[in-house]
């Protein structure tokens, strides 16, 4: 991925923080045949550098790249469109374009297919017990008979992949006057993405 150095993100645990908000990630593999993309949900398991997901049985990744396979996990943060007209100094000088800011992680590593019940059965819990939280009523696993769960468990198997190195970009203005950054950060705002806009206040 191409990073001037302005828009880089360097700290871990800043691209740790848009792993963990921004879950569903896009594994993209490679084998003889072709170059292939899935989008999973994944948990980060921080202190060992750790991402864990399942994938259909029927799916040949766990199989094709299950065995030590080297990957790219793609987590996309927040996004928006920029207008010219939203910068001060488009209006006294007229040099200035549309551009896109984002924020987004690249994760490098090796995957490891997990076929085991406890593992899958693990992952499954964490993952619900993760999204089901902001519910009123939380779902539990217990929650259905153990024969349908046991019979969902046995239609998927888990991935591991051990993290290699992590790549973030974070354009957010930064290459731009102040005034510029800020204002089109209070347009983004007024607009609703909150998140895109506070983070191009902080400037980083």
């Amino acid at each position: 991925m191409y990073i001037p150095d302005h828009f880089a993100i360097k700290s871990t645990d800043e691209a740790y923080r848009i792993i963990e908000a921004h879950p569903l990630g896009i594994l993209v593999t490679s084998t003889d045949e072709r170059l292939d993309a899935n989008h999973l949900t994944f948990e980060l398991d921080a202190e060992r550098g750790v991402l864990t997901a399942h994938v259909a049985r029927a799916n040949p990744v766990w199989k094709k790249c299950g065995e030590g396979t080297d990957v790219l996990v793609i987590f996309r943060g927040e996004e928006s469109y920029i207008s010219p007209n939203w910068y001060p100094s488009k209006h006294e000088l007229h040099r200035q374009v549309p551009t896109w800011n984002y924020q987004v992680v690249h994760v490098h590593g090796r995957l490891m297919a997990q076929d085991q019940e406890k593992f899958v059965r693990g992952v499954v819990n964490r993952l619900t017990r993760t999204h089901e939280a902001r519910e009123p009523k939380p779902w539990k696993m217990g929650d259905s008979s153990t024969e349908y769960i046991d019979e969902m468990l046995k239609a998927i198997v888990g991935i591991e992949i051990q993290i290699s190195r992590l790549e973030g970009k974070a354009k957010l203005c930064q290459n731009r006057e102040a005034r510029d950054r800020l204002n089109a950060a209070e347009k983004l705002i007024s607009k609703g993405s909150t998140e895109l806009g506070k983070a191009m206040l902080k400037g980083a």
